[in-house]
Protein backbone atom coordinates (compact mmCIF):
# COMPACT_ATOMS: atom_id res chain seq x y z
CA UNK A 1 0.00 0.00 0.00
CA UNK A 2 0.87 3.71 -0.82
CA UNK A 3 0.02 6.47 1.68
CA UNK A 4 2.72 8.91 0.79
CA UNK A 5 1.28 12.08 1.82
CA UNK A 6 0.07 10.56 5.74
CA UNK A 7 1.16 8.32 7.69
CA UNK A 8 -1.09 5.79 9.03
CA UNK A 9 0.56 5.80 12.59
CA UNK A 10 -0.48 9.68 12.44
CA UNK A 11 -3.49 10.95 14.85
CA UNK A 12 -6.48 11.46 13.02
CA UNK A 13 -8.47 15.13 13.40
CA UNK A 14 -5.30 17.36 12.46
CA UNK A 15 -2.80 17.97 9.50
CA UNK A 16 -3.38 15.87 6.44
CA UNK A 17 -4.45 12.89 8.58
CA UNK A 18 -8.22 12.18 9.04
CA UNK A 19 -10.46 9.39 7.41
CA UNK A 20 -7.88 8.30 5.07
CA UNK A 21 -5.90 7.39 7.76
CA UNK A 22 -8.08 5.53 9.29
CA UNK A 23 -9.33 3.44 6.10
CA UNK A 24 -5.41 2.20 5.43
CA UNK A 25 -5.17 0.96 9.07
CA UNK A 26 -8.16 -0.38 9.78
CA UNK A 27 -8.16 -2.05 6.14
CA UNK A 28 -4.59 -3.60 6.71
CA UNK A 29 -5.27 -5.35 9.84
CA UNK A 30 -8.64 -6.69 8.23
CA UNK A 31 -6.09 -7.58 5.04
CA UNK A 32 -4.00 -9.20 7.67
CA UNK A 33 -6.30 -11.32 9.55
CA UNK A 34 -7.75 -13.02 6.06
CA UNK A 35 -3.66 -13.76 5.24
CA UNK A 36 -2.90 -10.99 3.03
CA UNK A 37 0.63 -9.16 4.33
CA UNK A 38 0.88 -5.81 4.06
CA UNK A 39 3.50 -3.31 3.54
CA UNK A 40 2.72 0.51 3.86
CA UNK A 41 4.81 3.11 2.29
CA UNK A 42 4.70 6.44 3.99
CA UNK A 43 7.18 9.28 3.88
CA UNK A 44 9.39 10.09 6.62
CA UNK A 45 8.77 13.37 8.88
CA UNK A 46 11.11 12.90 11.50
CA UNK A 47 14.85 11.57 11.37
CA UNK A 48 13.81 9.57 14.71
CA UNK A 49 11.26 7.57 12.67
CA UNK A 50 12.45 3.72 12.51
CA UNK A 51 13.11 2.64 9.16
CA UNK A 52 9.68 0.48 9.71
CA UNK A 53 7.55 -0.05 12.22
CA UNK A 54 4.74 -3.09 12.82
CA UNK A 55 1.08 -1.59 12.75
CA UNK A 56 -0.58 -4.84 13.70
CA UNK A 57 1.18 -8.37 12.68
CA UNK A 58 1.36 -8.66 9.22
CA UNK A 59 1.08 -5.37 8.74
CA UNK A 60 4.41 -3.29 8.19
CA UNK A 61 4.50 0.75 7.89
CA UNK A 62 7.77 1.72 5.92
CA UNK A 63 8.86 5.38 6.64
CA UNK A 64 10.53 6.20 3.61
CA UNK A 65 12.72 9.17 3.43
CA UNK A 66 11.68 12.24 0.51
CA UNK A 67 12.17 15.45 1.48
CA UNK A 68 13.26 17.41 4.72
CA UNK A 69 11.77 15.04 7.91
CA UNK A 70 9.09 17.67 8.83
CA UNK A 71 5.22 17.92 8.16
CA UNK A 72 5.07 19.57 4.70
CA UNK A 73 1.69 21.01 2.69
CA UNK A 74 0.59 18.67 0.11
CA UNK A 75 0.96 21.18 -2.42
CA UNK A 76 4.91 21.01 -1.97
CA UNK A 77 4.34 17.18 -1.88
CA UNK A 78 4.89 16.67 -5.88
CA UNK A 79 8.24 17.77 -5.81
CA UNK A 80 9.41 14.44 -3.33
CA UNK A 81 7.40 12.40 -5.52
CA UNK A 82 10.21 11.01 -7.59
CA UNK A 83 12.65 10.64 -4.46
CA UNK A 84 9.71 8.65 -2.59
CA UNK A 85 9.01 6.47 -5.42
CA UNK A 86 13.08 5.66 -5.95
CA UNK A 87 13.10 4.48 -2.21
CA UNK A 88 9.96 2.48 -3.16
CA UNK A 89 11.23 0.93 -6.01
CA UNK A 90 14.40 0.03 -3.84
CA UNK A 91 12.80 -1.72 -1.18
CA UNK A 92 11.43 -4.09 -3.73
CA UNK A 93 14.66 -4.65 -5.79
CA UNK A 94 15.98 -5.91 -2.49
CA UNK A 95 13.62 -8.87 -2.01
CA UNK A 96 13.38 -11.81 -4.67
CA UNK A 97 11.56 -11.07 -8.08
CA UNK A 98 8.20 -10.99 -7.46
CA UNK A 99 8.02 -10.61 -4.00
CA UNK A 100 4.80 -7.50 -4.35
CA UNK A 101 1.91 -9.52 -5.57
CA UNK A 102 -0.31 -6.63 -6.40
CA UNK A 103 -0.05 -2.52 -5.52
CA UNK A 104 -2.94 -0.34 -3.63
CA UNK A 105 -2.23 3.31 -3.86
CA UNK A 106 -4.44 6.20 -1.72
CA UNK A 107 -5.24 9.41 -2.54
CA UNK A 108 -3.96 10.75 -6.11
CA UNK A 109 0.20 11.57 -5.25
CA UNK A 110 0.22 8.23 -4.00
CA UNK A 111 -1.54 6.54 -7.20
CA UNK A 112 1.32 8.45 -9.26
CA UNK A 113 4.01 6.44 -7.39
CA UNK A 114 1.83 3.83 -7.95
CA UNK A 115 2.14 3.49 -11.60
CA UNK A 116 6.16 3.98 -11.61
CA UNK A 117 6.33 0.79 -9.01
CA UNK A 118 3.38 -1.49 -10.55
CA UNK A 119 4.87 -0.94 -14.08
CA UNK A 120 8.22 -1.67 -12.58
CA UNK A 121 7.18 -4.89 -10.59
CA UNK A 122 4.78 -5.84 -13.54
CA UNK A 123 1.67 -6.02 -10.54
CA UNK A 124 -1.61 -4.91 -11.13
CA UNK A 125 -2.21 -1.76 -9.54
CA UNK A 126 -5.66 -1.14 -7.73
CA UNK A 127 -6.34 2.85 -6.72
CA UNK A 128 -8.44 4.69 -4.17
CA UNK A 129 -9.25 8.52 -4.74
CA UNK A 130 -10.63 8.96 -1.44
CA UNK A 131 -11.03 12.53 -2.85
CA UNK A 132 -11.27 13.83 -6.74
CA UNK A 133 -9.75 17.41 -7.60
CA UNK A 134 -13.11 17.90 -10.03
CA UNK A 135 -15.68 16.80 -7.20
CA UNK A 136 -14.09 19.15 -5.15
CA UNK A 137 -13.84 21.96 -7.16
CA UNK A 138 -17.44 22.08 -7.97
CA UNK A 139 -18.55 22.68 -4.08
CA UNK A 140 -15.21 24.80 -2.92
CA UNK A 141 -15.93 26.34 0.34
CA UNK A 142 -15.71 30.44 0.67
CA UNK A 143 -11.52 31.69 0.30
CA UNK A 144 -10.49 27.62 -0.61
CA UNK A 145 -8.60 28.08 -3.87
CA UNK A 146 -9.34 25.52 -6.44
CA UNK A 147 -7.37 21.83 -7.03
CA UNK A 148 -4.63 22.72 -8.97
CA UNK A 149 -4.47 21.62 -12.83
CA UNK A 150 -1.66 19.37 -12.08
CA UNK A 151 -3.80 17.29 -9.64
CA UNK A 152 -6.30 16.70 -12.07
CA UNK A 153 -4.13 15.64 -15.03
CA UNK A 154 -2.37 13.34 -12.10
CA UNK A 155 -5.79 11.68 -11.61
CA UNK A 156 -6.39 11.57 -14.83
CA UNK A 157 -3.48 9.49 -15.66
CA UNK A 158 -3.99 7.49 -12.76
CA UNK A 159 -7.74 6.52 -13.04
CA UNK A 160 -6.66 5.39 -16.96
CA UNK A 161 -3.89 3.03 -15.77
CA UNK A 162 -5.23 1.94 -12.94
CA UNK A 163 -6.39 -1.53 -13.45
CA UNK A 164 -9.00 -1.77 -10.60
CA UNK A 165 -10.61 1.51 -8.73
CA UNK A 166 -12.37 1.20 -5.53
CA UNK A 167 -14.66 3.66 -4.91
CA UNK A 168 -16.98 4.16 -1.76
CA UNK A 169 -20.15 4.98 -3.06
CA UNK A 170 -22.15 4.32 -6.60
CA UNK A 171 -22.17 8.25 -6.36
CA UNK A 172 -18.08 8.26 -6.43
CA UNK A 173 -18.18 5.45 -9.03
CA UNK A 174 -20.07 7.67 -11.63
CA UNK A 175 -17.80 10.71 -11.03
CA UNK A 176 -14.83 8.54 -11.80
CA UNK A 177 -17.03 7.25 -15.00
CA UNK A 178 -18.29 10.47 -15.96
CA UNK A 179 -15.39 12.90 -15.00
CA UNK A 180 -12.41 11.07 -15.42
CA UNK A 181 -13.33 8.33 -18.36
CA UNK A 182 -13.02 5.46 -16.40
CA UNK A 183 -14.07 1.85 -17.29
CA UNK A 184 -17.42 0.99 -15.51
CA UNK A 185 -16.29 -2.85 -15.55
CA UNK A 186 -13.08 -1.71 -13.97
CA UNK A 187 -14.53 0.51 -10.76
CA UNK A 188 -15.12 -1.81 -7.58
CA UNK A 189 -17.53 0.21 -5.25
CA UNK A 190 -16.74 -0.86 -1.74
CA UNK A 191 -18.07 1.08 1.56
CA UNK A 192 -15.64 2.00 3.98
CA UNK A 193 -16.03 0.67 7.68
CA UNK A 194 -16.26 1.03 10.79
CA UNK A 195 -15.00 -0.55 14.15
CA UNK A 196 -17.92 -1.91 15.91
CA UNK A 197 -15.91 -2.92 18.73
CA UNK A 198 -14.62 0.32 19.94
CA UNK A 199 -17.18 2.62 18.39
CA UNK A 200 -20.25 1.74 20.69
CA UNK A 201 -23.09 2.90 22.67
CA UNK A 202 -22.23 3.76 26.42
CA UNK A 203 -24.13 5.12 28.92
CA UNK A 204 -23.47 9.06 27.87
CA UNK A 205 -23.07 10.72 31.70
CA UNK A 206 -20.23 8.18 32.28
CA UNK A 207 -18.94 9.14 28.87
CA UNK A 208 -18.91 13.19 29.85
CA UNK A 209 -17.85 12.49 33.55
CA UNK A 210 -14.64 10.65 31.23
CA UNK A 211 -13.96 13.70 29.24
CA UNK A 212 -15.03 16.52 31.43
CA UNK A 213 -17.98 18.09 29.67
CA UNK A 214 -20.81 18.92 31.92
CA UNK A 215 -22.73 15.54 32.59
CA UNK A 216 -26.12 17.51 32.16
CA UNK A 217 -27.84 19.76 29.39
CA UNK A 218 -26.88 19.33 25.93
CA UNK A 219 -23.33 18.69 23.94
CA UNK A 220 -23.16 19.30 20.16
CA UNK A 221 -20.12 17.98 18.82
CA UNK A 222 -18.29 18.49 15.50
CA UNK A 223 -14.95 16.18 15.35
CA UNK A 224 -12.64 16.65 11.93
CA UNK A 225 -9.89 18.93 10.65
CA UNK A 226 -10.26 22.45 11.13
CA UNK A 227 -10.23 23.93 7.16
CA UNK A 228 -12.89 25.17 5.33
CA UNK A 229 -14.01 22.30 3.28
CA UNK A 230 -15.18 21.02 6.87
CA UNK A 231 -17.10 23.89 7.89
CA UNK A 232 -17.48 23.63 11.29
CA UNK A 233 -18.04 27.64 11.37
CA UNK A 234 -21.60 26.70 9.88
CA UNK A 235 -22.12 24.46 13.49
CA UNK A 236 -21.10 27.82 15.31
CA UNK A 237 -23.24 30.41 13.13
CA UNK A 238 -26.43 27.88 13.80
CA UNK A 239 -25.34 27.83 17.51
CA UNK A 240 -25.95 31.42 17.48
CA UNK A 241 -28.97 31.27 15.84
CA UNK A 242 -30.30 28.67 18.11
CA UNK A 243 -28.98 30.84 21.35
CA UNK A 244 -30.93 34.29 19.54
CA UNK A 245 -34.48 32.20 19.27
CA UNK A 246 -33.90 30.91 22.73
CA UNK A 247 -31.40 32.78 25.12
CA UNK A 248 -32.23 30.63 27.61
CA UNK A 249 -30.36 27.37 26.19
CA UNK A 250 -27.03 29.14 27.11
CA UNK A 251 -27.65 27.84 30.25
CA UNK A 252 -27.64 23.97 29.29
CA UNK A 253 -26.01 23.96 25.84
CA UNK A 254 -22.30 22.90 24.99
CA UNK A 255 -20.62 22.75 21.71
CA UNK A 256 -17.54 20.80 21.44
CA UNK A 257 -14.96 21.48 18.32
CA UNK A 258 -12.64 18.38 18.68
CA UNK A 259 -9.82 18.90 16.06
CA UNK A 260 -6.51 20.63 14.66
CA UNK A 261 -6.32 23.07 12.11
CA UNK A 262 -5.42 21.59 8.37
CA UNK A 263 -5.26 22.66 5.08
CA UNK A 264 -6.17 26.13 4.44
CA UNK A 265 -6.94 26.33 7.74
CA UNK A 266 -3.35 26.24 8.79
CA UNK A 267 -3.43 30.26 7.41
CA UNK A 268 -5.67 31.20 10.29
CA UNK A 269 -5.54 28.80 12.92
CA UNK A 270 -7.53 30.86 15.27
CA UNK A 271 -9.73 32.08 12.80
CA UNK A 272 -12.76 29.25 14.53
CA UNK A 273 -11.43 30.82 18.26
CA UNK A 274 -12.35 34.02 17.06
CA UNK A 275 -15.25 33.41 15.18
CA UNK A 276 -17.02 32.07 18.32
CA UNK A 277 -15.88 35.71 19.99
CA UNK A 278 -17.48 37.61 17.36
CA UNK A 279 -20.52 35.92 17.57
CA UNK A 280 -21.05 36.26 21.56
CA UNK A 281 -20.71 32.24 21.95
CA UNK A 282 -17.45 32.16 23.11
CA UNK A 283 -19.03 30.76 26.70
CA UNK A 284 -20.27 27.86 25.16
CA UNK A 285 -18.20 26.85 22.93
CA UNK A 286 -15.10 24.32 23.75
CA UNK A 287 -12.40 23.84 22.29
CA UNK A 288 -10.23 20.50 22.35
CA UNK A 289 -7.26 19.12 20.74
CA UNK A 290 -7.46 15.69 18.11
CA UNK A 291 -8.80 13.07 20.16
CA UNK A 292 -7.32 9.15 20.60
CA UNK A 293 -9.68 6.59 19.18
CA UNK A 294 -10.84 5.22 22.79
CA UNK A 295 -11.60 9.31 23.74
CA UNK A 296 -13.08 9.86 20.74
CA UNK A 297 -15.28 7.05 21.03
CA UNK A 298 -16.38 8.46 24.68
CA UNK A 299 -16.90 11.90 22.88
CA UNK A 300 -19.19 10.42 20.62
CA UNK A 301 -21.60 8.66 23.16
CA UNK A 302 -20.95 11.91 24.97
CA UNK A 303 -22.67 14.05 22.34
CA UNK A 304 -26.69 14.73 21.83
CA UNK A 305 -25.80 15.55 18.78
CA UNK A 306 -22.77 15.08 15.81
CA UNK A 307 -22.83 17.85 12.99
CA UNK A 308 -21.32 17.33 10.31
CA UNK A 309 -21.69 20.21 7.86
CA UNK A 310 -18.88 19.54 5.23
CA UNK A 311 -18.96 21.14 1.79
CA UNK A 312 -17.81 17.90 0.22
CA UNK A 313 -17.19 14.17 1.53
CA UNK A 314 -16.45 11.17 -0.47
CA UNK A 315 -18.36 9.28 2.54
CA UNK A 316 -18.16 10.49 6.20
CA UNK A 317 -16.26 8.42 8.49
CA UNK A 318 -16.73 10.19 11.44
CA UNK A 319 -20.92 9.85 10.95
CA UNK A 320 -20.58 6.44 10.80
CA UNK A 321 -18.58 6.33 14.02
CA UNK A 322 -20.74 8.39 15.92
CA UNK A 323 -23.32 6.83 15.13
CA UNK A 324 -22.15 3.58 15.57
CA UNK A 325 -22.07 4.79 19.50
CA UNK A 326 -25.80 5.84 18.99
CA UNK A 327 -25.73 9.40 18.24
CA UNK A 328 -27.60 11.08 16.00
CA UNK A 329 -25.81 12.82 12.75
CA UNK A 330 -26.96 15.98 11.76
CA UNK A 331 -25.19 16.37 8.50
CA UNK A 332 -24.87 18.01 5.08
CA UNK A 333 -26.42 15.87 1.86
CA UNK A 334 -23.06 15.72 -0.34
CA UNK A 335 -21.72 12.77 -1.57
CA UNK A 336 -20.98 9.77 0.30
CA UNK A 337 -22.53 11.63 3.55
CA UNK A 338 -26.21 10.67 1.52
CA UNK A 339 -25.49 7.18 2.15
CA UNK A 340 -23.38 7.23 5.89
CA UNK A 341 -26.29 8.72 7.14
CA UNK A 342 -29.93 7.46 6.97
CA UNK A 343 -32.26 10.55 6.57
CA UNK A 344 -34.81 10.33 9.29
CA UNK A 345 -33.74 7.25 10.68
CA UNK A 346 -30.57 7.88 12.17
CA UNK A 347 -30.16 11.47 11.75
CA UNK A 348 -31.25 14.63 9.18
CA UNK A 349 -29.36 15.25 6.17
CA UNK A 350 -29.47 19.54 5.39
CA UNK A 351 -29.52 20.65 2.04
CA UNK A 352 -27.91 23.85 1.19
CA UNK A 353 -25.39 25.98 3.15
CA UNK A 354 -28.12 27.98 5.56
CA UNK A 355 -26.97 27.88 9.46
CA UNK A 356 -31.41 28.60 9.92
CA UNK A 357 -31.74 25.07 8.46
CA UNK A 358 -29.02 23.91 10.61
CA UNK A 359 -30.61 25.40 13.73
CA UNK A 360 -34.17 24.36 12.64
CA UNK A 361 -33.09 20.90 12.42
CA UNK A 362 -30.92 20.58 15.85
CA UNK A 363 -33.33 22.49 17.61
CA UNK A 364 -36.36 20.05 17.22
CA UNK A 365 -33.67 17.29 18.00
CA UNK A 366 -33.03 19.17 21.49
CA UNK A 367 -36.70 19.90 22.01
CA UNK A 368 -37.98 16.45 21.36
CA UNK A 369 -36.37 13.47 23.25
CA UNK A 370 -38.31 10.70 22.14
CA UNK A 371 -37.37 11.35 18.80
CA UNK A 372 -33.76 11.76 19.87
CA UNK A 373 -34.39 8.51 21.05
CA UNK A 374 -35.79 6.81 17.39
CA UNK A 375 -32.92 8.23 15.75
CA UNK A 376 -30.29 6.68 18.50
CA UNK A 377 -31.82 3.38 18.23
CA UNK A 378 -31.69 3.84 14.05
CA UNK A 379 -28.14 5.34 14.38
CA UNK A 380 -27.19 2.14 15.47
CA UNK A 381 -28.23 0.06 13.18
CA UNK A 382 -27.52 1.63 10.02
CA UNK A 383 -23.93 1.94 11.22
CA UNK A 384 -23.62 -1.94 12.25
CA UNK A 385 -24.08 -2.41 8.13
CA UNK A 386 -20.58 -1.04 7.66
CA UNK A 387 -17.97 -3.24 9.72
CA UNK A 388 -14.51 -3.35 8.53
CA UNK A 389 -14.73 -7.10 8.09
CA UNK A 390 -16.92 -6.18 4.80
CA UNK A 391 -15.12 -3.60 3.52
CA UNK A 392 -11.72 -6.32 3.65
CA UNK A 393 -13.45 -8.65 1.86
CA UNK A 394 -15.36 -6.21 -1.01
CA UNK A 395 -11.08 -4.95 -1.24
CA UNK A 396 -9.85 -8.56 -1.32
CA UNK A 397 -12.63 -9.19 -4.41
CA UNK A 398 -11.05 -6.12 -6.26
CA UNK A 399 -7.83 -7.84 -5.75
CA UNK A 400 -9.16 -10.83 -6.91
CA UNK A 401 -10.03 -9.47 -10.06
CA UNK A 402 -6.74 -7.40 -10.64
CA UNK A 403 -4.83 -10.43 -10.72
CA UNK A 404 -6.98 -12.41 -12.90
CA UNK A 405 -5.88 -13.34 -16.20
CA UNK A 406 -7.90 -11.44 -18.08
CA UNK A 407 -6.96 -8.19 -16.11
CA UNK A 408 -5.73 -5.37 -18.15
CA UNK A 409 -2.30 -4.60 -17.12
CA UNK A 410 -1.02 -1.17 -15.75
Amino acid sequence: MLSMHTSPLEQPGTGDAGGLNVYVVELSRQLAALGTEVEVFTRATSSSLPPTAELHPGVTVRHVPAGPFEEMQRAELPAWMCAFTADVLRAEAEREPGWFDLVHSHYWLSGQVGLAAARRWGAPLVHTAHTLAKVKNRTLAVGDPPEPPARVLGEEEVVAASTRLVASTAEEARHLVDLYGADPTAVDVVAPGVDLEMFRPGEQAAARRRIGVPVNGHLLLFVGRIQPLKAPDLLLHATAELLRRDPRLRESLTVAVVGGPSGTGLDRPDALVKLAADLGISDVVLFHPPAPRAQLADWFRAATAVVVPSHSESFGLVAIEAQACGTPVVAAAVGGLRIAVADGRSGILIAGRDPVAYADALSELLARPGWRRRLAAGARAHAAGFGWPATAHGVLASYRAALSPSAVAV
